[in-house]
């Protein structure tokens, strides 16, 4: 998949176009300067194209200690990207630090686009001359606020990168995802047979994605190691703030992830943000906990692990978690199972007339509440996508839907088809909507 940049002084405007382009708040928009200081990731559908895009801190001309993190975090963004939107104030024109960051593009020798953004009617478009001075090929002129000229925008993104490649083959792709240390790269290694990946205790060996294919009963897989992902706070290191951005790609081009859990330390904090990135790109998921040849008593602390389980990783009830150990390769067959079938669940399809069937049965056992008088009627549902599976119910006022009849009717649909190991959307729409 192609990346694309967003990189620009303070309060230029670039989260607010980051969200129009991915069509969802994802960013933070404030007025303040200095806002967006992490870089923000998202991935935006064009015609026949797909593409990453990442949102990143104003470059300023500042010494102190976060501008020279933002502006580290900003070239990371560039080194990884095929595009960058030069994002520019088309009120306040050209000053210092746009070109500042214009010496800092050149340098780069990255294809630009320069976006002069706050352009909100065509007496402004004169505006956009000022910034030819900045010496790029390609500008456009958008508001942001008033969501004007975005589809030139993603013309142009569109004719500067070149398609997703295909892949060859429809083989099963799953990335192993994880803190640093829990044992991800040793449990690739017992599961190919060799040692294909560097193991170390040390943390932070893998430094990038690394794909290895292997065969599993006579089918072929591939599989991706990833390096582990640290608490943001901990990133100081640029190589690892852009092995965070290579594990986040792994995850996007991958049909399942499965969660590395160390066994000897527990499930922390870190571990479900982790699986948040998963759980947002829609992926099957499984849950590996990793060194159970340290746990003494395992049939014990087995019990113990399931009621842990079950409260720190309420959020994914669907997802299969295993016990196993890289190192002994005790119960590492139980890991490949949960995988393909988290894979075949997560592209599942369902005929219409089995889901409505659940449904209708679901609504007779417990009506929808109502609320002032009025209450809410599911009138047909039907499955609109796969890889998650997606759900559409067409009801009488989608405003009626409260969030625990929404999670009884997801209960209800799980305990009819066997989904383990994927998310599902559920979606409402008013009739004839």
């Amino acid at each position: 998949m192609q990346t694309v940049c967003l990189v620009g002084k303070p309060n230029v405007g670039k989260s607010s176009i980051f969200n129009r382009l991915i069509k969802e708040k994802k960013a933070i928009i404030m007025d303040t300067p200095g806002v967006t200081r992490d870089r923000i990731y998202g991935v935006v559908s064009y015609q026949d194209k797909n593409f990453s895009l990442i949102d990143t801190g104003g470059i300023s001309l500042g010494t102190a200690d976060f501008a020279k993190d933002i502006l580290m975090q900003a070239q990371l963004a560039v080194d990884e990207a095929d595009l960058v939107l030069f994002v520019v104030d088309g009120i306040t024109g050209l000053d210092a630090s746009d070109l500042y960051i214009r010496d800092i593009l050149r340098k780069a020798s990255k294809k630009v686009i320069v976006v002069v953004n706050k352009i909100d009617n065509t007496k402004r478009e004169d505006n956009l001359y000022e910034f030819y001075e900045l010496g790029f090929n390609d500008y456009v002129t958008v508001s942001a606020e008033h969501n004007r000229g975005f589809d030139k925008l993603l013309r142009m993104i569109s004719e500067n990168i070149t398609p997703s490649e295909l892949v060859s083959d429809d083989n099963l792709k799953f990335c192993v995802i994880g803190r640093p240390n829990v044992g991800k790269s040793s449990l690739i290694n017992a599961l190919v047979n060799e040692d294909r990946v560097i193991v170390s205790d040390e943390a932070g060996t893998t430094r990038d994605a690394i794909d290895t294919k292997f065969k599993y009963n006579h089918e072929e897989y591939t599989i991706i190691d990833t390096a582990g992902m640290r608490k943001k706070g901990r990133i100081y290191e640029n190589v690892e703030k852009y092995s965070l951005l290579r594990s986040l790609k792994a995850i996007e081009e991958s049909d399942v992830c499965v969660l590395v859990i160390d066994a000897a330390s527990g499930i922390i904090e870190h571990d479900k943000h982790i699986a948040s990135y998963a759980i947002d790109a829609g992926k099957g998921l499984v849950v590996a906990i990793n060194k159970w040849d340290t746990v003494k008593n395992p049939d014990q602390e087995l019990k113990k692990w399931r009621e842990l389980i079950k409260y720190e990783l309420q959020f994914i009830p669907y997802a299969k978690v295993v016990f196993l150990s890289a190192l002994t390769k005790k119960r590492i067959n139980t890991l490949m199972p949960a995988v393909i079938a988290a894979y075949e669940n997560n592209k599942k399809e369902i005929k219409t007339s089995v889901l409505n069937n659940i449904i209708m049965e679901a609504v007779s056992i417990h009506n929808p509440p109502s609320y002032k008088g009025k209450r809410l009627k599911i009138y047909f549902v039907s499955q609109t996508a796969s890889k998650p599976p997606k759900f559409t119910f067409q009801v009488n006022d989608k405003k009626l839907v409260h969030f625990s009849y929404e999670r009884y009717l997801e209960n209800q649909i799980r305990e009819n088809i066997d989904l383990t190991g994927t998310p599902i959307i559920l979606q409402f729409k008013n009739k004839g909507e």
